[in-house]
């Protein structure tokens, strides 16, 4: 199998480098960019299966950048920036980042995190894994599709995931610190708000309301878990 593509975007020459040298010992392909302009003509070209985006470059912003690769394919974005506010965490993922990381950050880290969203795409689809239907949504883990009322239904690869996951284990009460092991598929060191943000993106996505969800429930003090329901939920209305 053919390593993976990484493309990282990154104005500043010294941490650029260092990614770039650093994963292509690992194996990765690489291809650097300093600017948003360099970084597009590069993905058009490279096709790169993630991008390291720095959230500040001097011709455009990575949330900018991430949507319109994304536009493109299904590229993984890992957001990389020095900013710690939690508000723009959150935005970088609702506009489809899938991890985050915020320098200084250690290479081994980096490392960790770029592996375990790379080894989403390289999982072997075996007719084992079954599809997965509540009333009129069915999840399947071959097509990775999922449909209501057959009418497609766009996640990103990391929504999926975390959907097909609880559908998989229905009634199952999950905390954020397993769903972060059992679907991100290492020891989450950052914030267990990832969780939520994503959570409440797929619910806008199969649900539309997010404040009576009728599939992904909050436990609260715990996490989620998968249950259809006809009737009102305990829950309702639901905070993530």
């Amino acid at each position: 199998m053919a390593s993976a593509k990484i493309l990282v975007v990154d104005d500043d020459p010294a941490i650029r480098n260092l990614i770039h040298r650093f994963l292509s010992k690992q194996d990765y392909q690489m291809e650097s960019a300093e600017d948003g302009k360099k970084a597009l003509e590069l993905f058009e070209q490279f096709n790169p299966d993630l991008v390291i985006l720095d959230v500040n470059l001097p011709d455009t912003t990575g949330y900018q950048l991430c949507q319109a690769m994304q536009k493109r394919t299904g590229v993984f974005v890992l957001m990389l920036t020095s900013r710690t506010d939690e508000a723009d965490k959150i935005r970088g993922f609702n506009l489809g980042a899938d991890d985050y990381i915020t320098k200084p950050f250690s290479l081994v880290e980096l490392g960790a995190r770029v592996g375990a969203l790379l080894k989403r795409q390289r999982v072997v689809q075996v007719a084992e894994q079954p599809s997965v239907d509540f009333g009129t949504m069915s999840i399947d883990p071959v097509r990775r599709e999922v449909t209501i009322s057959a009418r497609p239904i766009l996640l990103t690869a990391l929504e999926f995931d975390l959907l097909y996951f609880l559908a998989s284990h229905p009634g199952r009460v999950w905390r954020r610190s397993e769903l972060l092991q059992e679907v991100w598929d290492y020891d989450y060191v950052g914030d267990q708000r990832v969780v939520d943000v994503h959570i409440g993106q797929i619910r806008r996505k199969i649900e539309g309301d997010g404040i009576y969800p009728k599939l992904i429930h909050t436990v609260r003090g715990v996490g989620y878990k998968f249950e259809a329901q006809s009737g009102d939920s305990e829950d309702a209305p639901e905070e993530i």
